[in-house]
């Protein structure tokens, strides 16, 4: 089972790659980017209300996270790269993971989601094409947001992996 759920997991992820090599050379608006930002915010308050209550704290190893690990990873993900290389400020709320419930954890990453469209709209053109140093690579801010899309992508797609192996269906992805 674990093999078929790395099968899987992989083979979502090498699909995610092939879709975004497209994308990375393509131009896209402001205005394109914050739809799509409204739609994986929408797709992942989505799946995280697909998995049952039963799956919420489920791993695909000792070693991963859980289910509702996933989710909390990508708004803090946000929150956490927002602040640290897009300019954002303190956003003013939190999450005890542990004692949250599915309803506080689907506000809690609503906002994450909200608190990042707000940073990355607050930069100017300038701020945007401005080249910074993350994780040891020297990239633009522009290019800062477009990772944590594909973040958001990429947790999602682990995420879709937990909610087929408790049976559940997941919801269907809307692209733009």
């Amino acid at each position: 089972m674990n093999k078929v759920i790395r099968l899987f997991a992989g083979a979502v992820f090498a699909s995610f790659l092939m879709l975004t090599a497209g994308v990375v050379n393509a131009q896209t608006t402001m205005d394109e980017y914050m739809v799509k930002w409204e739609n994986a915010k929408n797709y992942t308050l989505a799946i995280l209300d697909k998995m049952p209550d039963s799956g919420m704290d489920y791993k695909t190893d000792p070693k991963a996270m859980s289910f509702k690990g996933q989710i909390h990873h990508v708004g803090n993900a946000i929150v956490g790269i927002s602040q640290g290389f897009l300019k954002g400020s303190d956003p003013g709320f939190e999450i005890n993971l542990e004692t949250a419930s599915r309803s506080e954890l689907a506000e809690y990453v609503g906002k994450c989601f909200d608190y990042g469209k707000k940073t990355i709209a607050a930069l100017s053109a300038e701020d945007l094409g401005e080249k910074i140093e993350v994780f040891g690579n020297t990239v633009s801010r522009r290019q800062v947001a477009a990772l944590l899309m594909d973040h958001t992508s990429h947790h999602n797609g682990s995420a879709v992996a937990y909610i087929r192996v408790q049976g559940a269906e997941p919801p269907a992805y809307v692209g733009f």
